[in-house]
């Protein structure tokens, strides 16, 4: 079955150098963003040895030290000693920048990670790291750790070459490391966001098994996933929160000129699309060639369909793509041999071939899939579903068309409404979008106005995962921020006008809040969801309480800051709870939350779109229970000891 993996596979590029001085280059950041891209560098190596089937188990654990394992029941990396560098291949894949077995694909058909950097990178920023191979019987071992001498950090030196350290029946590779608090501003990974990308890759592994344990608290959390249906069952978790028009996702796959394609689509009763797209795993946030290809494919099959249905010769409708997406969610997910990911964050596909297979594969199973008369009572749901969007289509160009005419009165009452900065250059500016006249009256007089905007929002904004575009349009407070970010909205959106590369959403810490803030996201989401993939969206943090005693005053984000700070001064300590914006005075804000010295932000971000997109259909939905489960659990922020950069 298997291809033998040996050390010959391996081949070396380039040494480990660059890494340490410059690890924003490989990781993204040393924030948590680049904290957790270390995990899933070494988690990806097992995917790629369970995605080209030799593999069945992953066991990822947390540790009390802030030490993390990746254990694989693979092949395991090779021991032997390459021919011609004359060390191990372990040695090789964690001490040698660009060495792997994923550059000639043979030993592997399909890979994600860094493409041979992963390991090796992983290596450089951890205080420690253990490798152990379970191989042909024995169990070999080697460690790896940064050490500073004469003034300098030597990163990921040996301390020994790998050994044999016993006997096992066991098959694959255990790696387990400690990121290194030199280079990183903390160490602590967030359980809940590495239990979110460990599930995905279970839905997009078919009959993986993932364990996930967490140690560092007693008791101990220990979830386990593997889904037999793939894909299938990913688009169903994904719809629970939704109302299918359908009861059954449609399910097609294929292989065009060595790319493999599979699809799962299922209508819901919405006016948004939901399409997600993977290659070799890894979650193309702004699709690419391949949603191309998917796209393309479903107009042009959907246009030959509709050409056959009575209503739509009837009243002679034109339909567009977009009819065909309303309310469609779909996931796409391709394997390919040399993948080419446009930008460093590797967030859209641009292999041109790319699309011409998925295009084939997509025209093949869908039309398929239409023309089986055992499918046509959900075909005629799908029918109607676009007639209606069509329709729709027509009526909202209209109602568009009026608000454009309107947007010229509309646009002035802005003017006393926004308090402008004076800096020209917009990679400087900030907007922060504050709830409420009270805070924004103290926000306009205690900001910076060379470069910080402030736009007060005078009542709650619609919550937009109901309502169509035009009904969007309409509302006040969104036509304010509209006009205040100048770079368009829908088809007239182009990110190279924004005027604020920060946006900043300002709410209380209290219900009315948070829920103004997710009103907010949401909108940013579904429309200028751009925005978010590039970081420009970010939540404001002012403390919840002031500490006073004498002439000390210590500010406290949360509950166990409070704890600390009391400590800290000791007994009479005065403390305020602040409830709202409003109670501060302008110094007061300034000094917590608008001062870039001092304040805490969270940037919003899209590590995962599908679990984004799932935790807006919770929380901006018709269903209650769900929306209850899920605020009771993660909405309460003073609870959190620190605040971290959160997925949306």
């Amino acid at each position: 079955m298997a291809h033998s993996y040996t050390v010959s596979d391996i081949q070396v590029l380039e040494g480990l150098d660059a890494v340490r001085k410059r690890p924003g280059m490989y990781i993204g950041s040393t924030g948590y963003r680049g904290l957790h891209q270390m995990l899933w560098e070494i988690v990806d190596n097992a995917i790629d040895e369970a995605a080209n089937g030799y593999a069945t188990r992953i066991d990822v654990c947390l540790y009390a030290d802030g030490s993390i394992s990746v254990e694989d029941n693979g092949r395991g990396i090779p021991v032997g000693i390459h021919p011609e560098l004359h060390v191990s291949g372990v040695e090789l894949v964690f001490h040698q920048l660009h060495a792997g077995g994923k550059f000639n694909n043979e030993s592997y058909a399909y890979s994600g990670g860094l493409h041979g950097v992963g390991a090796s990178v992983v290596n450089a920023l951890s205080s420690w790291l253990k490798v152990e191979v379970y191989y042909d019987g024995d169990i070999y071992e080697q460690e790896y750790h940064s050490f500073e001498q004469g003034g300098k950090i030597h990163a990921g030196e040996p301390k020994y070459p790998l050994r044999k350290a016993g006997k096992t029946d066991k098959h694959g590779t255990k790696v387990t490391y400690l990121a290194d608090s030199r280079v990183f501003d903390d160490i602590e990974v967030q359980f809940d966001r590495v239990s979110r990308r460990l599930r995905e890759l279970a839905f997009l592994v078919r009959g993986l098994t993932i364990t996930l344990t967490d140690r560092r608290e007693s008791p101990q959390k220990q979830l386990t996933y593997c889904y037999m249906g793939g894909i299938v069952d990913f688009l169903t978790d994904m719809n629970q929160d939704k109302t299918p028009i359908h009861p059954l996702p449609i399910h097609f796959q294929g292989e065009k000129n060595g790319i493999l394609a599979e699809i799962a689509m299922q209508y819901v009763d919405s006016e948004k699309e939901y399409i997600y797209s993977y290659v070799n795993n890894i979650s193309t946030a702004e699709g690419g060639t391949h949603e191309t290809g998917f796209k393309t494919a479903l107009t042009r099959v959907m246009n030959d369909y509709m050409k056959n249905i009575p209503t739509a010769i009837k009243e002679k409708l034109s339909f567009e793509g977009e009819d065909y997406r309303e309310g469609l969610s779909a996931i796409i997910s391709v394997k390919m041999k040399e993948v080419q990911f446009e930008g460093q964050t590797k967030t859209r596909l641009g292999n041109p071939e790319a699309r011409a297979a998925v295009e084939a594969i997509v025209s093949e199973g869908l039309t398929l899939y239409l023309q089986d008369l055992n499918n046509a009572p959900v075909c005629a749901k799908i029918a109607e579903k676009a007639i209606t969007a069509a329709k729709s289509r027509v009526a909202a160009r209209k109602a568009k068309k009026m608000e454009r005419e309107k947007s010229k009165a509309d646009s002035a009452p802005l003017v006393g409404k926004l308090s402008v900065c004076t800096g020209k250059k917009p990679e400087l500016n900030e907007l922060f979008i504050v709830e409420g006249d009270s805070a924004g009256g103290n926000a306009k007089m205690g900001r910076d106005r060379r470069f910080q905007a402030i736009l007060p929002l005078r009542g709650k904004p619609l919550n937009v995962e109901k309502k169509r575009m035009e009904q969007v349009l309409q509302n006040e407070e969104f036509r304010s921020i509209i006009t205040a970010l100048g770079a368009g909205f829908d088809q007239t959106f182009n990110i190279a006008n924004i005027k604020y590369h920060k946006i900043i959403i300002l709410a209380d810490a209290d219900q009315d809040g948070a829920h103004i803030r997710a009103i907010l996201l949401t909108f940013f989401f579904r429309y200028y969801r751009q925005l978010i993939i590039d970081g420009h969206i970010y939540i404001a943090q002012p403390p919840l309480y002031s500490i006073r005693k004498g002439s000390t005053l210590i500010w406290a984000h949360t509950d166990k800051q409070l704890a600390e700070a009391k400590k800290k001064l000791g007994r009479n300590a005065e403390v305020k709870r602040y409830k709202g914006l409003g109670e501060m005075s302008k110094d007061q804000l300034w000094e917590t939350t608008l001062d870039p010295s001092k304040r805490v932000l969270m940037q919003v971000t899209m590590e995962d779109a599908a679990a984004c997109d799932h935790i807006v259909s919770t929380l901006m939905g018709d269903a209650v229970e769900p929306r209850k489960k899920y605020i009771g659990e993660y909405a309460n922020f003073n609870k959190q000891d620190k605040f971290k950069g959160n997925v949306l």
